[in-house]
This record gives C-alpha cells, structure tokens and sequence, in this order.
C-alpha cells in the first residue's frame, strides 16, 4: 500500500504549493520596487542615523557624513529628493534631502535622516517624529526619470 502514501503525500503538497503561490502574488502585488515611481507611504515615522555610522559606506557607495542632508529610504532610487516636512510640530519644518542609502529597517518607520536633516526638522531631542514625504525630484536616468520624458507633450504652436 506504498501508493496510498504516495497519493495522500502528494495532495499535501499541492496544497501547499498553492498556499506557497497565493502568498507569493499577495506579496509581490504589495510591493514598490526601486525605481517606481511615488511613495508606498507618504507619511510615517522618521528617525536619525546614529553616530556609530559616521564614515561608514551607504548603500549607493559614498561615505556617510552627518553634516550633509541625505536620508536613507527603502525602495525609492538612489539621487531622488525628497521634502520630509515634520507633521506633529507647530511650526511643521521641512528639509529637502538626496537619497543615498537603504532603510530604515526598523519596523513602523518610513525614512531615516542625516543628523544635519534631523537639525533642520528639530528632531534630535525626540530622536524620532512624524513626517510626510513628497517626492522633490527623481535622478536624471532613472526609470521615473525616463516615465516623465516620455509623456507626451502638446506641441508648443509658437504664438
């Protein structure tokens, strides 16, 4: 009665190789890749790079410098700016800073800032705050770079 075993197997492990595929589609569908264009989410929780970090090599290859304004962002290309306008502040500062690195990758939390953009929004005391995200400009050569060229465009008539 080997076959039985066989057959009982085998409906096991068609079911969850469709458990397998659902999550895999539900997954991808969810996801922003690099290079999209937009925000997966607009508004979120901010933090700081630590100290510890300081000299050390970002995801695009430069050496981390506090005094800089950059940020680190999970999904959006290397070079794009972004205005991160702090939201649970009266005054609600804003900084504009280049993306050069991957994270945070702390959960709940949507960009992680330079310790001289952390300056500019008055977060260092609170070491981490709310914020809205708005994409300033995407680099030259990028896929949404390229999205935006290609749109077409009314010819001017020259009047």
């Amino acid at each position: 009665m080997w076959f039985r075993k066989v057959i009982t197997w085998g409906a096991r492990s068609r079911g969850r190789k469709l458990l397998l595929f659902g999550l895999l589609v539900v997954g991808c569908a969810s996801v922003q890749h690099a290079g999209e264009r937009g925000l997966p989410e607009p508004e979120g929780t901010a933090s700081y790079y630590a100290q510890k970090f300081v000299g050390r090599t970002t995801a695009n290859g430069e050496i981390y410098d506090p005094k800089v304004l950059t940020a680190a962002h999970p999904s959006l290309p290397f070079g794009t700016r972004v205005r991160v306008t702090r939201v649970d502040h009266a005054e609600t500062p804003a900084v504009v800073v280049r993306i050069n690195d991957r994270g945070p990758f702390k959960r709940g939390r949507i960009i992680d800032l330079s310790k001289a953009a952390a300056q500019r929004i008055e977060m260092i005391r609170e070491g981490v705050v709310e914020v809205r995200l708005e994409v300033v400009s995407y680099p030259e050569g990028s896929t949404a770079s390229r999205a935006e060229a290609s749109e077409p465009t009314r010819p001017d008539p020259g009047w």
